[in-house]
């Protein structure tokens, strides 16, 4: 009974804190009877899940009491958030019953009933209280649970969530408001609550990444206002820039798992959840770089419920976009899932002369049982760029940067092309040796194959003109992960501990000779009034294929991390996390021309280093944290460039570290979160008079972020923010391409029924203030503002089943602006775009 008592007062933390989080949706608390971990409860256990009858004794009084009596008696495990029972009564039982019939028993008279959610696992529901979002069906959906009622203070479960030590199933219930979660994969640590984790993270879920329409991550993660892209939409790929640091679509995890992401653009048809991790994560996830934040892709699982949806889609100018999206479990207690997402877009867009065509698909598979838990991910997908934008457009120095062009107007000739191809398999086992302890296997393997024809212009005056160059460049990536790992949850007299042990591998191979000599022409041409090249002007055939490039450089990197998060007394009042990661890098770089020499090693090496990281937060109150961190980041070394004395000299790893402190504030069904972080990075250059190139530099971002999301009143939702970073060099100067201000908000309005029912407004603004775009901070970019609006109408259609009709404006007033002077590339917003969708479930 103790051991009883002591799990579900670990996890009474947890449940209390979703259940103001989300007034009402909790976190599921797991009971489970002591003698679990014996073998009589595991032969009552099958008695349960075969029906035979156990002799039962439960007095009257207290329904929580009864049901701790009935879990120990009869061997079963109950899923329910304890504010479910607290107020209520049961009438007791003494006698024979099977298990269900005496659940049943037990539960007259309180308006609860039970349904089963796996293997000897039963969940508790109050029926009354169960819709899908703002989206009314028939059947209680799992990935989007919300609860209307008196006081709003009713609570249900979201079953096949994992236990605390385990990751497999479906991810942390959506907070109030659905468009977040109250939790979030932090690395190696596994699932953890918002509020009680010290790092600024946020889980954007499926249900707001349909609502936004959105089509690839870099849509999703721009809801955070300390992130933003630094690549032109219309380009082949996606990169971050966060907290002022860059972040490239190479760092995003699948699963946790990295280097098998897409590293060029990950399409969001096969993710439920897509995380981002605020600072470096050197201890929580390894690997290199990464120094701003990590992205993380939670994949789709199949929920209780059957899923079949059709989405089909109109983006302008004229691009056809359809998705289906199928789910189910299969097995006696929906042991198997399987879900499937396949899409298919077409069509020009907004942009001159630029088309594109993407396919995915991606299928999901996953076992829940008793103690083990396993999932296998596919994921195919195919883009075909018409007149690509380049992401190397730049400035020459000294330059005056004009004005942006109009952001329809491509400098792109119609013959120019990027194709590529990406497939990866991802897998992931774990088993409880305890109810709290868990080992785990995950791994993966990607290939990426890109060919290209491209042109990239350099601006080399106020009024426009520039030199615009025509380049290949074949490239093959291919990626492998692995990790073992095991998390525990246990006590040592009034310490409870959280302790996880992970090791892991990653290895990523480049298959290029680079970006191409510049054998291909360059002409003079003006961002305002672009030259196109005619069809036949480059002769194509023959260009070398991605299949066909050599191996240009290998990265690999091995590590082992230890973590322990201390508590008080057993709750989660007081958590103090102490860690580090030991990592090994190696680098080696190959001799790809000429091709005498090609495959000759051309420069390595290997470097190993410790990084530490401690976090600490104090909950003086349930739904009020402060919280504090100091973790680093690793980053592979840099190489002196030809043009330096030194050049082809290999530096060691570079560490950067983080420190910030804050604190997070739960109202009930709207979060509010405040930061402040400084992170510092060595950064290498050339010294311009010895022509030297070294390690001597060094990058400070100082920054404050303000955060807010939920449903501050019923019907009206927020999330959003503001971040204010001062990027200072070593010489004082602004680092280039680092907003000082940038502010996010969406929000979501739900007309009254009596008005429109079914019927939702929505709408963003964004602002971002003007960077610099050299070093010397001799070259200004302008602030820019962008609005988007947006209806949802949702209403049931054939037998029930719901239809949701979006449309969303993005950039309603066509500004005109260079959304990203980062890394020394400009990149032109998009123009208005209007998109148009049809949801239908079947």
């Amino acid at each position: 009974m103790a051991t009883n008592l002591a799990l579900r007062g670990s996890r009474v933390s947890r449940g209390r804190m979703a259940g103001i989080a989300l007034a009402g949706v909790s976190v599921a608390v797991l009971v489970q009877a002591a003698a679990a971990q014996t073998a009589a409860p595991a032969q009552a256990a099958r008695a349960a899940r075969d029906g035979a009858s156990v002799r039962l004794t439960i007095p009257k009084g207290s329904l929580e009491s009864g049901l701790v009596a009935f879990t120990e008696q009869a061997g079963v495990k109950l899923v329910y958030p304890t504010e479910l029972t607290a107020t209520l009564e049961t009438e007791g039982l003494d006698g024979t019953f099977s298990p269900l019939d005496a659940l049943t028993r037990l539960l007259e008279g309180t308006g609860l009933t039970h349904r089963p959610a796996g293997a000897s696992t039963i969940t508790l529901i109050n029926p009354r209280y169960v819709q899908f979002g703002p989206e009314p069906v028939a059947s209680v959906r799992l990935d989007e649970l919300s609860v209307e009622g008196e006081g709003r203070g009713t609570a249900i479960v979201a079953a096949g969530l994992p236990p605390r030590s385990g990751t497999v199933g479906q991810p942390p219930v959506p907070y109030a408001g659905g468009q977040v979660g109250t939790g979030a994969r932090i690395g190696m640590l596994g699932n953890r609550s918002v509020l009680a984790t010290p790092f600024s993270v946020t889980g954007y879920t499926e249900k707001l990444i349909r609502d936004q329409e959105a089509r690839s991550v870099a849509d999703v993660v721009l809801n955070n206002p300390s992130v933003r892209s630094d690549a032109p939409p219309f380009s082949e790929r996606d990169s971050y820039f966060i907290r002022g640091f860059s972040v490239t679509n190479l760092d995003t995890a699948f699963d946790g798992l990295f280097y098998i992401a897409n590293p060029r653009r990950h399409f969001v048809e096969g993710i439920e959840r897509v995380e981002v991790l605020l600072g470096p994560t050197a201890l929580l996830s390894g690997g290199t770089g990464r120094v701003g934040g990590t992205i993380n892709l939670i994949p789709k699982r199949a929920y209780d419920e059957p899923l079949a949806r059709l989405t089909t889609t109109y983006i302008s100018d004229a691009q056809i976009w359809t998705h289906a999206d199928l789910g189910r479990r299969f097995g006696q207690f929906k042991e198997w899932g399987v879900r499937f997402n396949g899409a298919y877009r077409n069509g020009a867009t907004p942009l001159d002369k630029n088309e594109i065509e993407v396919g995915v698909a991606a299928l999901g598979l996953d076992y829940r049982g008793e103690r083990f838990r396993a999932a296998l991910d596919l994921t195919h997908s195919r883009q075909n760029i018409t007149a690509p934008t380049s992401l190397f457009n730049a400035a020459a120095p000294n330059v005056l940067i004009p004005r942006n062009p109009a952001n329809r107007r491509n400098t792109a000739s119609a013959f120019e092309y990027n194709d590529s191809v990406y497939d990866m398999a991802a897998g992931r086992v774990e088993y409880d040796l305890l109810p709290e302890t868990t080992v785990y296997v995950a791994g993966g393997i990607s290939r990426y194959r890109e060919d290209s024809l491209s042109s990239y212009y350099l601006i080399t005056s106020p009024t426009g003109q520039a030199t615009n160059t025509l380049a290949i460049a074949p490239t093959e990536l291919q990626g492998m992960t692995g990790e073992i790992g095991l998390r525990s949850n246990f006590q040592t007299g009034f310490l409870g501990h959280r302790l996880t042990v992970s090791a892991v591998e990653v290895n990523n191979k480049n298959f290029s000779r680079g970006y191409f000599p510049p054998s291909l022409p360059s002409f003079e041409t003006n961002i305002f009034d672009p030259v196109s090249l005619p069809f036949g002007s480059i002769a194509t055939f023959g260009l070398p294929r991605a299949s066909q490039q050599p191996l240009f450089s290998e990265l690999t990197a091995r590590s082992v991390a230890v973590a322990d998060t201390l508590s008080l007394g057993g709750d989660d009042r007081f958590l103090l996390t102490l860690g580090g990661r030991y990592q090994e890098i190696g680098l080696k770089s190959y001799v790809t021309r000429p091709v005498p020499t090609q495959g000759n090693l051309a420069s390595s090496y290997a470097e190993s280093a410790f990084s530490p990281a401690i976090a600490l937060v104090v909950r003086p109150f349930e739904n009020l944290s402060f919280y504090g961190n100091y973790i680093e980041a690793l980053t592979e070394g840099p190489t002196a460039p030809a043009l330096a004395a030194n050049a082809g000299e290999i530096f060691a790893p570079v560490v950067s570290r983080q420190k910030e402190i804050g604190t997070k504030y739960d109202f009930g069904t709207v979060a509010v979160t405040a930061a402040l972080f400084e992170i510092e990075q060595p950064n290498a250059f050339t010294d311009p008079l010895t022509r030297i190139f070294s390690v001597a530099g060094l990058q400070r971002n100082r920054g404050a972020e303000f955060n807010v999301f939920g449903e501050p009143v019923p019907g009206v939702r927020l999330l959003g923010g503001v971040t204010f970073i001062d990027p200072r060099l070593t010489n004082g100067n602004i680092a280039p391409g680092v907003p000082s201000t940038a502010f996010n908000l969406y929000g979501e309005v739900d007309l009254p029924p009596w008005l429109a029912p079914g019927l939702t407004l929505t709408g963003r603004a964004m602002y971002t203030s003007g960077v610099y775009y050299d070093t010397g901070n001799t070259q200004t970019v302008p602030d820019w503002t962008r609005f988007d609006a947006g209806l949802r109408y949702a209403f049931e259609g054939v037998n029930g089943k719901p239809v949701v009709l979006r449309a969303t404006v993005q950039n309603l007033f066509d500004e005109r602006y260079w959304a990203s002077a980062a890394r020394g590339f400009l990149a032109v917003g998009a123009p208005r775009t209007f998109i148009l969708s049809a949801a239908v479930d079947f």
